[in-house]
Formats: structure tokens, sequence, C-alpha cells
């Protein structure tokens, strides 16, 4: 697009990310239905996986999830502050000294120790409840969780304190994603082994979103998916289970610059021209989810064409080469992550192109941006954590996704 622009739903830079909520509701629903009738608790850790925690708990219980997982307490704080009543499992470690706020949220801490148990039956004997709680069992990760006979002598400590009731009990596999699965299953064993000495735990998980794809005889009574969530394929796609991308990150050209041969682009003069080419600047940089690794060898998107990254990216900005577009003007849409007309660059490409996995790629989304949340193609929301709310959505109305950013 080109010529004037409206003014922008927030004062910032023309940088914003889409999140298809649409396409998140298709997703819990498809790995639902993948799960042989368990609950699906929606992993929304890490203000769900640079998604926006909020919006997306909603809409993911919204369309069928039966609970939520957060890594902290602080994340499930935020859920119930925003008035969220649904379940929600703290995954990692909670301190003794957090065992009343605990209480008090209605959350489901995982237990590891004594020390926190007996904190936690504090708290609930003085708010005169009956806490629920989980135990991790670590079959191999090692990283957080008790070992068989630590979870079993501490479930069985637990079940004689009157203020708490273990309600569940689970694990969390090393490598579910790769195509040998002998050490799954021999974790997958482990914890069976584990969850026969305490058979009057009444609920009992192991997958991820791999184990899902993979081995959904593995689903147990609940499963918690969390990157298959967002779109993404932890061993890459399958024939038989579609997954939408849920967000987008999109930008404009904010100016065009013709290079002579020879000129350079950038920090270290990395790149140089070898022809008269017209070079695009973005406001989008490593400041914000951007990696520097891309410098000079990823692609975005402009009129439906592949650009490539050119030059350094720098904390704030960077280039692409728009030389070979067609009518190309400042203000035209520049897609960084997403669909624009027949191309798409997903973040399982950019993940490649950075040696590591979708999930920091959609993480390390910088919390400057805007996150836009769509429903049938509207704007329902907007999660800003710097920066103004302004027009239509600060009364209250949705706006079409052009009309937010235009």
């Amino acid at each position: 697009m080109s010529g004037e622009q409206r003014p922008p739903l927030w004062r910032g830079r023309p940088l914003w990310a889409e999140v298809d909520l649409d396409a998140l509701a298709h997703n819990v629903r498809t790995l639902k239905a993948r799960a042989q009738g368990a609950q699906l608790w929606a992993v929304v850790k890490a203000n769900a996986y640079g998604h926006g925690a909020v919006a997306v708990a909603r809409a993911a219980l919204d369309a069928g999830a039966d609970g939520l997982c957060v890594v902290c307490l602080e994340e499930a704080e935020e859920l119930r502050l925003s008035g969220i009543g649904a379940p929600v499992l703290v995954l990692g470690p909670t301190e003794p000294w957090q065992a009343r706020r605990a209480v008090e949220l209605s959350v489901i801490p995982t237990v590891a120790s004594r020390e926190l148990a007996l904190a936690l039956a504090d708290a609930a004997a003085a708010l005169d409840v009956v806490q629920p709680v989980h135990i991790k069992v670590d079959t191999g990760l090692h990283r957080f969780g008790l070992r068989p006979y630590e979870a079993i002598a501490l479930a069985r400590f637990l079940r004689q304190v009157p203020q708490l009731r273990v309600e569940g009990l689970f694990t969390h596999f090393a490598s579910a994603e790769d195509g040998d699965k002998t050490y799954t299953l021999e974790q997958y064993r482990t914890f069976l082994s584990v969850a026969g000495e305490l058979d009057w735990v009444p609920v009992r998980h192991v997958s991820n979103t791999a184990t899902i794809l993979d081995m959904p005889e593995m689903s147990l009574d609940l499963v918690r998916p969390g990157v298959g969530l967002y779109g993404c394929y932890p061993a890459g796609p399958r024939p038989d289970v579609e997954l939408r991308a849920v967000l987008s990150l999109k930008s404009r050209l904010v100016r065009l610059t013709w290079l002579e041969p020879g000129e350079s682009v950038s920090y270290g003069r990395t790149w140089r021209a070898r022809r008269r080419s017209l070079v695009g600047l973005v406001p989008c940089g490593y400041a914000d989810g951007l990696p520097r690794v891309l410098s000079n060898r990823g692609w975005m998107l402009v009129r439906g064409r592949r650009v490539p990254v050119i030059g350094r990216v720098c904390m704030d900005m960077c280039m692409v080469d728009v030389t070979e577009v067609p009518e190309v003007a400042v203000g035209d849409e520049v897609v960084i992550l997403g669909r624009q007309g027949e191309e798409e660059i997903r973040a399982e490409e950019v993940a490649s192109l950075c040696d590591t996995i979708s999930y920091e790629v959609l993480c390390g989304i910088g919390p400057r941006v805007p996150r836009l949340f769509l429903q049938g193609g509207q704007v329902v929301g907007v999660e800003l954590r710097r920066g103004h709310l302004e027009g239509a959505l600060a009364r209250g109305a949705a706006v079409s996704a052009a009309d937010a950013h235009e």
C-alpha cells in the first residue's frame, strides 16, 4: 500500500504482530481431537510464546481447552487478575514464600519439596481450603522434578496432609520430537511405573505437542500442547495434521534509497551494491526480535515477493533490496513472519536460517511490538506493553486489520 496513511491505533513505529485467534481455535480443536478423549490444558507460558497470554488463554478456553499451564506464579497471577477462572497449573518451581499467594489465587503448584508442601498446607489451613497440587517426576530430562523414588515418597507423605490433595502426576520428555522414540518410550515406561505405585492419584499427563502428534496413545488424562497451539510443528509439517500459523509480524517501508554500484549498506559494510539498487528501510531490528544472524541471509515479503535482507540487522532497523519489486513505494506492507499473496515465511523457516527452533523465534518478539488480536478478520484487542491505545479500540469497537495499522 502507498499514499497517505491514517493515524495508527498506537503511537509508535509501523511495526506490529497480528495474532489470529481463529487459527488458534482451529489448532486447539485439532490437537484435542487427536488426544483420544484426554483433556487439553493450553501452555501459555512466556506470554503465550510471545503471542499475548491473556487473549490467547481466553481464546483457547473458548475453543475447548480445559485448563492452562504457565511456568511461574507471576504468570498465573496475570491470568487471574484478568478475570480468568479456569484451572491453572504452574509447571515450574514455586518458592515456599509464595505459598500463600498461590493458595489465594486458586492455582495448582508443582510440588518438589516438603518445605513447599508444608508452606502450602499452612496457607490452605489459614484460608480454610484444600489445596490441589501436582508432582513432577524426572524420568530423564534432568531439569526439574523428582527422581521416581523421591516422587513416590513425597506423594505418600502429602497423602497424609489433610490440607493438600495430590491431584496430578506428570513428566516431560527430553526428545519427543526426534524420529527415534527409544528414549521417549523409556521415559514413558518409567513414568507408568511410578503412576502404578501411586494409582490413587487421579490425573496423569506426559504429552507435549510432539507426543500428541506422533504418539497420541500416550495422551493419558490430559495433554499439554505448547508450540502446536501456535501453529508450529516440532519436527516438520505432517500431511495428516493441519496446524495454522497464529502470529504474523508486519511492518512498512519507511524509506526508499537508490544506491550506486559499490555503495554499501549498514554497519561493517558487509553488503555492497553490484548494480544500481533500490534499498528499503524497515523499522524492525534485533531489539524487536529480528535475529541479527539474518544479516545478508534473511527474507521478507513486499508486494507478494520475497526480498532479501541486506547488510547487518541493526538494533531498531534493517534494510531490504526491493530493486525487483514493481511499483514499490514508501508505506508498502512488509511481512517479516506470515503470508502475503502466495508467499509465506514461517517461524520454522526463520529458525532454520538461525540454527535454532521456532519457539525461540516466537518468544523473541520484543515487548515494544504491539500485538493485534484478530477474529473474523477484525481487530478485537491490542496488547501494548509500551505506548498508548487510541482510536476505535479505545472505544471498544472492532476494526479491520487494515484499518488498525494504516
